[in-house]
């Protein structure tokens, strides 16, 4: 058998694993200390230029809009009949003299009454969630014009 030099197994694995955990070392501390220096050198810059610090923005909350249920009469009944719980429809008054009018955009239907059985052509009822100025505005046009549904 030839001479050979004895097989050593296991140490070059250990090697490279200990290289690979001083590398690691080394870059999550060269990270950190980047880190610090521009978290005290952004604001010492700021104050050795003498220029004051900027006072953070408060945006105040967004007011809360109160839905209110409104009792809208469609002059369609058929129309209506399409409408489900949780549809999106916008209400649009026809009025004898001008152009129609968009009262409610993007308006939730709450609530599909059953139809009355003598309304006739009196259309049908739809409850809508809308916010407390728009169902004054359906009210008002409701009471001077032909009240119509589109699904948004």
């Amino acid at each position: 058998m030839p001479s050979f030099p004895p097989l050593r197994v296991g140490r070059a694995g250990g090697r490279l694993r200990r290289a690979v955990r001083r590398r690691r070392r080394v870059v999550s501390a060269g990270l950190a200390v980047v880190a610090a220096a521009l978290a005290v050198g952004g604001t010492e810059a700021r104050a050795s230029r003498g220029a004051p610090s900027p006072a953070p923005v408060v945006k105040p909350a967004p007011a809360a809009v109160r839905m209110v249920s409104a009792p809208v009469r469609i002059a369609d009944a058929g129309t209506v009949r399409l409408l489900r719980p949780g549809d999106r429809v916008d209400v649009v008054a026809a009025e004898r003299t001008g152009a129609p009018r968009v009262v409610a955009a993007g308006a939730r239907v709450a609530e599909v009454p059953p139809v009355e059985a003598g309304a006739g052509d009196g259309g049908a009822l739809v409850v809508l969630s809308v916010p407390r100025d728009t169902a004054r505005a359906l009210v008002g046009a409701g009471a001077v014009a032909r009240l119509a549904v589109t699904v948004c």
